[in-house]
Formats: structure tokens, sequence, C-alpha cells
């Protein structure tokens, strides 16, 4: 295996027990953060404009909360967990100006410091711990005495003091207990975005409604064609969730596997993969991110466009309905905070 994993037996939160840390941003990985160092025993602020909604969260959860710079003064250590479109806004104004030499800034996506969208002051040091769960996620499985597994990376590569202080901090959230591997901000950012675009969100979200719509202009109800193509989803992704796409081989009817092998290839063809080497390369290039910045400085008009149309997707009334009258087996709820 190419990446290094450590688990709690050898790493230990001792080191980030020593340093005072400010969680800058109290939204789904904040809160989970926070309350996890927190309770490894770690001294902890919540970094935000009091007058947020987030802010009222982060008191009423028993946390002290300071202006972003005025935490960032304060801390040794500032992780920062705020969306990618306004971090670098937020970081030049409120948290560069008190990053002093000898602290050091933390993130749990290297979006802004692999693409360069902030600039570092000298001598303060750059590490990265993402958690691969929400946090919602990360908090519950703490609290149970487990943990998610964690990515960890420093900008530096010969930074070592950076890197035993992202592993002391990964295993105070929990991840010493699941896994914690070592890879790099490129690989992390690239990786990550891809994963989300050809794949976990565009690539599935679109899928699925190709399919839906096939069903219902074929002439079959819109309920058979949710249920075919939206809800059953869930059933497959927890088999390969738990042992790989042969372990959903194994576990679904020899039909069914036996249509994955000829029709799949149908679907997701070579063309398909050259449109996915397409995404990844404006990925790597930046131009996905610069684009996306972009449209969050211009209005976001586009986005919010979109947003509201797909919400009126015949599939999510339809879902909707079926959700109403029909009780499904309950699951975690994957946004339970706000994004910032």
């Amino acid at each position: 295996m190419s990446l290094k994993i450590y688990h709690d037996n050898d790493i230990s939160p001792k080191l980030i027990q020593s340093k005072k840390v400010a969680v800058i941003g109290y939204g789904s990985q904040g809160h989970a953060h926070a309350q996890n160092l927190r309770d490894s025993g770690v001294d902890v602020v919540v970094g935000l404009n009091p007058e947020r909604s987030s802010a009222r969260k982060a008191e009423q959860a028993g946390f002290k909360v300071l202006a972003p710079q005025e935490a960032t003064a304060w801390a040794d250590v500032v992780m920062v967990l705020l969306p990618d479109e306004v971090m670098a806004s937020v970081f030049e104004k409120d948290i560069r100006p008190a990053l002093t030499a000898g602290k050091a800034l933390a993130v749990a996506h290297g979006f802004n410091i692999h693409f360069e969208k902030v600039s570092i002051p000298e001598g303060v040091g750059v590490f990265m711990v993402a958690p691969k769960g929400p946090g919602h996620t990360v908090r519950r499985q703490f609290e149970l005495g487990s943990g998610v597994p964690c990515l960890v990376a420093v900008k530096e590569a010969d930074d070592d003091s950076s890197l035993a202080l992202a592993l002391s901090y990964a295993a105070a959230i929990g991840g010493g207990r699941a896994g914690v591997l070592q890879t790099s901000f490129k690989e992390e950012t690239e990786t990550d975005l891809f994963g989300e675009q050809a794949v976990l969100c565009g690539g599935l979200s679109h899928l699925i409604k190709a399919g839906y719509e096939t069903l219902v202009e074929a002439g079959y109800s819109p309920e058979m064609a949710y249920f075919e193509c939206l809800h059953e989803v869930k059933l497959i992704t927890d088999l390969i969730f738990e042992g790989g796409i042969a372990n959903m081989r194994y576990s679904v009817s020899n039909t069914a596997e036996y249509g994955d092998y000829v029709s799949g290839p149908r679907v997701i063809d070579d063309g398909v993969k050259a449109r996915m080497k397409e995404v990844l390369s404006d990925i790597q290039s930046g131009k996905f991110a610069q684009d996306w910045l972009n449209e969050y400085q211009n209005g976001a008009q586009y986005f919010e466009s979109k947003r509201a149309s797909e919400a009126k997707h015949p599939i999510e009334t339809v879902g909707a309905e079926l959700r109403a009258r029909i009780q499904f087996p309950k699951s975690e709820r994957l946004v339970d905070q706000s994004k910032n």
C-alpha cells in the first residue's frame, strides 16, 4: 500500500493538548472538530462573527466565541473550517493579520492552499486534517467510541513538526480510531474535486435522473422509476461500502450481476472515461477552482438558478410524495448544520 496509515497506537492527542486551538467556523465540520477536540482535553475557542446564528449555537454548546481575528491572535493552531468560496476573503481580512510566526494554520480541505488563493505569512506551519465523512458523522462516531478515517498532509514536505501536529490533531478528533492516511495537498484536493464531480455528486445524480427519465418516457409509472433508479441506490452503495464492488456483486442476484457485466459498459463506456479525463484536466489546471470562485464572486446566478431548477425536477416531487406516504428505514441526515 502506497499511503502510510496511522492508528491510535501510532499517534497521540498529547501534542495538540498542549496547544490552544481556534476553530474558525461552526458548521458541519466546525461543530464536530470543536466538540471532539474539547472532549479530548484541548483548549478550544470558536472564531466567528458574534452576530451569526452559528455563533449562538457555539455559545449554547458551551464554547467561548471570539471574532476570527481575536481568536487567531489567541490561538497556537488556527483550524479554518469555512466554505472554499469564502475562505480567501475571510483569511485576508480576519486571519492573516493575526497569524504570526510560530503559529500553525490548519484546514480540512486543500482547495485554497493548493490553488494558492491565500498567502501564508513566513514562519507559519500549514497542515491539513480532512475527515472522510460529514461533520455529523465525525461527531457521532466519536461519541460512540469510534472514528472516521482522516487524511493528513503538510504544505512543506519536510515539515516534520507540522506533520506531528496534524497527526495529534487527527487523533484528538477520533481519526486514529479508524485510520489516518498521509497524503499531499495536491492529491487530496484534486481527487476530492474529481470524485465529487465525476462520480459521487455530479455523476451519480445525473445517472439517476437519466435512468428515471428513460423509464418514465417509456411509459412506466414515476413511482416505479423512482424506486428502481433512486431509492435502491442506498441498498447497493451500502453493499459496496461494506465490502467493495465484489461484495455487491456477490450479494445481488445472478441476473443482476450478469446485467452489470453486459449493460454497465454500454452506459459507462470509453467516451465517459474520456470526458472524465477532461473534468480532471480542468481540476488539475486550476480552471475549475477559478471558474467556481468567479461564479461566486459575481453573484452565483448560474449556481442559484441550477439549484432552483434541479429542485423542481419531477423525481423530487415523486420522491417527496412517496416518502410522505411510505415508512422508509431511517438514516442519519447528511446536513444537520449550516455550511459555515
